[in-house]
């Protein structure tokens, strides 16, 4: 059925045609300013659906986009997404499990919210270029998990924020199996669980650039670089001298260098 409405209220349209596996084509979405959880999971399971719904919302709320189109298998290319003012956990899953998924929409906001980015990507094993990433003011969790699973992706994005947010990267990059190079982190002190599990399981991973001088949070390296490759080379501050060895610090058989070098 067509939904012409733009006045939405909270959960209006949760779940509304998850496990439709014949629909081949959504109907538009025409509101601006959306409510909390007004789109969450809507096309959950549409394993047929090829072609999203224009997404034209700049007014975001809590959850809004969460698991809109998880498990759309046969979606290839994502909406636009224009908001630069986002919301806790906006956009949370949002293409989870979108494996034939192999161009990300631009995202433009450079403040983000808690989870808005979490588990964005997760399992999109054709996407083979993240989008750039030009926030410099981080959020709890907002990256947890964006492109886990991605085993397509060759190139991480660069990260800008020098100052961190708790677990704002834990896992982002998880067994991504293509990923050769990891992003330039600059920041100088980590925020609890910030690098968590980051580039966990990325096989081929041989270079990483890591300025911390303070990594004294609670799980702020916890299994980083665990699975990376065997051969590399790890890129430090000068004056940092307290990295350990291993999966949680610098992986065991690569070469240190100092930045500047």
């Amino acid at each position: 059925p067509e939904l012409p409405a733009t006045t939405l209220a909270n959960s209006c349209y949760d779940n509304m045609f998850a496990g439709c596996t014949s629909l081949t084509t959504a109907p538009e979405l025409p509101a601006s300013t959306l409510a909390e959880c007004c789109y969450s999971s809507i096309f959950n399971g549409c394993t047929s659906l090829t072609t999203a719904p224009k997404l034209p919302a700049t007014t975001l709320a809590k959850n809004c986009y969460e698991g809109m189109f998880y498990d759309c298998t046969s979606l290839t290319t994502a909406p636009e997404l224009p908001a630069t003012t986002l919301a806790e956990w906006c956009y949370s899953s949002i293409f989870n499990g979108c494996t034939s998924l192999t161009t990300a929409p631009e995202l433009p906001a450079t403040t983000l919210a808690h989870g808005c980015y979490s588990s964005m990507f997760i399992g999109c094993t054709s996407l083979t270029t993240a989008p750039e990433l030009p926030a410099t003011t981080l959020a709890g969790h907002c990256y947890y998990g964006m492109f886990y699973n991605c085993s397509s992706l060759t190139t991480a994005p660069e990260l800008p924020a020098t100052i961190l947010a708790n677990y704002c990267y834990c896992n982002m990059f998880s067994d991504c199996t293509s990923l050769t190079v990891a992003s330039e982190l600059q920041a100088t002190t980590l925020a609890g669980g910030a690098y968590m599990g980051m580039f966990a399981g990325c096989t081929s991973l041989n270079k990483v650039t890591m300025l911390a001088t303070d990594i004294t949070a609670t799980n702020a390296l916890y299994y980083w670089l665990n699975g990376v490759s065997s051969r590399g080379t790890f890129i430090k501050a000068a004056e940092m001298n307290t990295l350990p060895k291993g999966a949680s610090g610098i992986p065991t058989g690569w070469t240190v260098k100092n930045y500047g070098e």
